[in-house]
């Protein structure tokens, strides 16, 4: 092939176009978290369960009420989106801007960055109020260890979820696959049945994205697990792999945990209620160093999965 056949066989890929024009306007044009459009995704889904979650009813008819609300509010976006799709003059700008509005990679590393800084200078306060908008634990009660600890889990499962996972479903269903993933995500975080108000409704949703979660983080859990130390991070996943309560989620805390030899998982503080949760990974607790290390871990692989992903949809000439 020619360079010049090469570069056209380019630009004639679009779902390899939208994919490199979202990471570059991603990069350069991030959507600040205060005014994301998915807050209002989340607004939406909390004014919802105000109307048909109802506790004192029994447990059949609150997580029938869970599917029956996940089903209207997903369900009304996705034909929302076929429907505009049908509209719009230019669908590989639609499936990038689509893109552009699922992936959250910038402000994932922004939080990474953050909050690296606060635990070094053992800023308490300032770790609790970066961590307090993204995971549904009490922060009030953790010590600074504990904060490095969740620190740690969420920013590893923030990369798999927003970026990875949004990867994988674009390069299944285009730009639509990556924002219903978004939104399915979204779901199961505002209605987590670690709220009390949510323990039986919420279920629906976790359940939901977990099925969704399974492929894209499982892979990116054996990605990580190359390289240095890849025996022990693969030993790990033969025998911790399966024991977190998301098997998604599960794999990717284990691959890195026992890859850094950091300890993740353990009790958690959820509504002033201890939950057991399983030990995950090695023995050592996470400091600012292997925070770092976890931020550099992770980007590295996210370069190769870009790569690698790149490569299938420019042989496989996209999905759009």
């Amino acid at each position: 092939m020619t360079t010049s056949a090469f570069i056209a066989s380019l630009t004639t890929n679009s779902s390899l176009l939208a994919l490199w024009g979202a990471l570059l306007l991603h990069r350069l044009l991030p959507i600040p978290y205060q005014l994301h459009p998915l807050r209002i995704w989340h607004q939406v889904a909390l004014l919802v369960a105000t109307r048909v979650n109802h506790p004192h009813e029994n447990y059949s008819q609150r997580s029938l009420a869970g599917y029956l609300a996940w089903a209207l509010m997903w369900l009304t976006a996705f034909v929302l989106l076929l429907a505009i799709s049908q509209l719009v003059w230019y669908p590989t700008l639609l499936q990038l801007t689509l893109l552009w509005l699922a992936l959250d990679w910038h402000h994932t590393a922004h939080l990474s960055q953050q909050f690296n800084h606060a635990y070094s200078c053992n800023n308490k306060d300032q770790c609790r109020q970066l961590l307090a908008p993204h995971i549904n634990r009490n922060t009030e009660v953790l010590s600074l260890l504990g904060l490095g600890k969740a620190g740690a889990e969420t920013i590893i499962l923030s990369y798999g979820r927003h970026v990875v996972g949004v990867l994988f479903w674009y390069a299944i269903g285009g730009g639509i696959a990556a924002i219903l993933y978004r939104l399915a995500i979204g779901l199961a975080r505002v209605w987590s049945p670690t709220r009390a108000q949510y323990a039986v409704f919420g279920y629906p949703a976790i359940r939901i994205a977990a099925i969704l979660d399974i492929v894209p983080l499982r892979l990116l859990a054996l990605l990580i697990s190359c390289g240095r130390n890849s025996r022990t991070a693969l030993q790990g996943l033969r025998q911790q792999g399966e024991h977190w309560h998301l098997p998604g989620p599960g794999w990717l805390l284990v691959a890195t945990g026992h890859k850094l030899a950091l300890s993740l998982g353990g009790p958690a503080i959820y509504n002033n209620i201890k939950m057991e949760r399983p030990r995950l990974g090695g023995r050592i607790t996470p400091s600012a160093l292997h925070i770092a290390q976890i931020q550099q871990l992770i980007t590295q692989r996210l370069y190769v999965w870009v790569v690698v992903e790149s490569v299938l949809l420019y042989f496989f000439c996209g999905v759009l």
